[in-house]
């Protein structure tokens, strides 16, 4: 089939559904969500759900969080600077990151940027551990971060501002607002990150130089409801960003980094019986400058703009099956200083099922196919079970098909880029053990991935280039706890993960590089009346730098922790002052090679809400 035969039957198929029924009246919920395939679709794998309370608990990069709440790893250059992951042993560009159910992984390198995201503009920030390409297209082959934007119905008003200062000259604002009705909600997020970060290293002589920061962002979302049965949503969402890149030696040149980024979603929902429509239709720009000397005016630039139509159409035959059916149309268009100017666009149609047996036995299954004049796609499927076998055991399985597209410098680089590649394939098996007992909850995940077809960037003669090279075998277990304990006043939690990593090159069986194979986490919050404390801790084990696994150039195993309190002095409202102790231990500690990580510091916090 062909894009332009594509387009013409998901045109057909959107006229025809939007027609289609029109019987009883459904009311909608109160509170709602944009991403309802995490919700409804995700059932048989691993979903950690991080709310707004351990959100404030963290720095408000999305690299804290994850860094001290999940089996996800987190290499910075430095604090402030360029962060990626590895989730399941896989690269950065093989973690999806979903705005409100829209992939927004750079278009240009494939990744998304954990410090360009302020978790604070969030109401829930969710980790979807497996593969996901059948819903969210490419990336999702080691797992997803999910960012959303909560719409409430509840006839409030509200307002919170959160001001802190911090070690190195650390200054960070936020202010939400959200004013809503029976028919009408908004809120609006403003975030303002600065820093001189010009801490002194630990253990050794001299410091962070030209590590100086600072971005804003802004998120919104408004909707409306036209009617009992239909509504209208829109969400947006702004970044801008300069960084000084931290110097390994004091003689380099200063460069620096600008991050433009600019989100708008319109969201139409349709409830038409046992029908949900909901079309999309989503705008993206990003846009990089980088300064090779911050003394000159000169930069290069990239710059992507992302144009997406969906349609969404869900079908429930009563309270046991849930079809849900969505198409979408994207086109990229970029152009920079190094990549030539090029548009491409992508057509997918995929098919989504969720069916429960009974109150103990349910299954999904789901297929995906996008067309593209630029790559040849195969055809995605998952398959996932769950039995309850007691009220406290139910066990989980899941197999999927999951993909990686080019990216933009993949494919058009100057001089460099290589349009016969091939996207990267993954197949992947995982079984998942929840326990439940009183205040207990453990999930212990096992998976294997099988990855083929990886893009690496190779010296052909004296040029760099991005070809089909590698076949890597990923296989671990994680481990996720929990438990809750009230007494009276007095309020317990515990939270610990764990996660073990092998993920090898099967052609020279070396673990690749930056992947640890331990890494493990936990937190303990207590609280009392007015006064609540906590306690973070954080464990990497040591990678490996370099593909022959030269232990030589090992990034050390590390172990650090944060410790907070926090008082509330409000009434009928919440008024917090707060303080943190970061690196409590004082660690002298890197997650990249040579780019090290500041030592003890404090930050102190005023959290107003009326």
């Amino acid at each position: 089939m062909t894009l332009k035969q594509f387009i013409l039957t998901l045109t057909l198929l959107v006229c025809h559904t939007l027609v289609a029924q029109q019987d009883s009246i459904v009311q909608l919920k109160e509170v709602l969500i944009s991403d309802t395939q995490l919700r409804d679709f995700s059932s048989t794998q691993s979903v950690n759900r991080l709310n707004d309370s351990v959100i404030n608990k963290n720095s408000s990069s999305l690299s804290s969080l994850l860094q001290y709440n999940s089996v996800v790893y987190l290499k910075e250059n430095g604090l402030g600077m360029v962060s990626s992951p590895s989730f399941r042993g896989t690269t950065a560009q093989q973690t999806a990151v979903v705005w409100n159910g829209i992939n927004i992984n750079s278009q240009l390198n494939g990744q998304t940027d954990f410090n360009t995201i302020n978790t604070r503009d969030f109401k829930e920030i969710s980790v979807r551990a497996g593969g996901g390409s059948v819903i969210y297209g490419s990336s999702a082959i080691g797992g997803s971060i999910h960012l959303n934007s909560l719409l409430e119905f509840d006839n409030a008003f509200t307002n919170e501002i959160r001001v802190n200062y911090g070690s190195f000259n650390t200054q960070g604002i936020n202010y939400k607002t959200l004013v809503s009705s029976d028919k009408f909600s908004a809120s609006v997020s403003f975030t303002r990150n600065s820093s001189d970060n010009d801490y002194n290293y630990v253990g050794r002589e001299g410091k962070n130089l030209n590590g100086q920061y600072y971005n804003t962002s802004l998120n919104a979302v408004a909707g409306y409801k036209i009617n009992s049965r239909n509504r209208l949503t829109l969400y947006s969402y702004y970044f801008d960003g300069e960084r000084h890149f931290s110097l390994i030696f004091p003689s380099e040149i200063r460069t620096k980094y600008r991050d433009n980024n600019t989100r708008n979603l319109l969201e139409w929902v349709g409830n038409y019986g046992k029908f949900t429509s909901k079309v999309k239709a989503a705008f993206l720009q990003e846009e990089y400058k980088y300064f090779d000397n911050v003394r000159n005016d000169a930069f290069t630039y990239g710059k992507v703009e992302s144009v997406i139509a969906k349609y969404d159409l869900s079908y429930k035959a009563g309270e046991n099956l849930k079809i849900n059916t969505v198409l979408d149309l994207t086109q990229n268009k970029g152009h920079g200083s190094d990549i030539l100017n090029k548009t491409r666009q992508i057509g997918a149609a995929s098919v989504l099922a969720s069916h429960n047996l009974g109150k103990r036995f349910m299954y999904e299954v789901g297929l995906r196919k996008e067309v593209t004049n630029n790559y040849q796609s195969p055809l995605l499927f998952s398959l996932g079970t769950k039995y309850k076998f007691t009220p406290y055991y139910t066990l989980k399985l899941n197999t999927s098909k999951n993909f990686r597209i080019p990216t933009f410098n993949d494919l058009y680089w100057q001089g460099s880029g290589n349009t016969q590649l091939k996207p990267e394939n993954s197949w992947q098996v995982e079984a998942g053990n929840n326990f439940v007992y009183k205040g207990f909850t453990v999930s212990l995940t096992g998976y294997y991935i099988k990855i083929k077809d990886m893009l690496r960037w190779v010296p052909t003669g004296s040029v760099w280039r991005p070809v089909n090279t590698d076949k890597v075998k990923t296989y671990g277990a994680e481990v996720l706890m929990g438990y809750t304990k009230t007494i009276g006043l007095h309020n317990l939690a515990i939270n610990a993960t764990y996660g073990y990593t092998k993920s090898q090159n099967e052609v020279t069986g070396k673990q690749l590089i930056y992947v640890p194979f331990h890494k493990a986490t936990a937190s303990l919050s207590y609280s009392y009346k007015k006064i609540s404390a906590y306690y973070q801790f954080l464990y990497n084990g040591d990678v490996f730098t370099r593909s022959d696994n030269n232990s030589r150039y090992n990034v050390d195993a590390y172990t650090t922790g944060n410790a907070g309190v926090e008082y509330n002095f409000g009434t009928a409202n919440t008024y917090k002052i707060g303080a943190q102790m970061l690196n409590a231990w004082n660690a002298d500690y890197v997650s990249v090679e040579s780019r090290y990580l500041p030592g003890r510091n404090l930050n102190v916090y005023l959290n107003l809400k009326f």
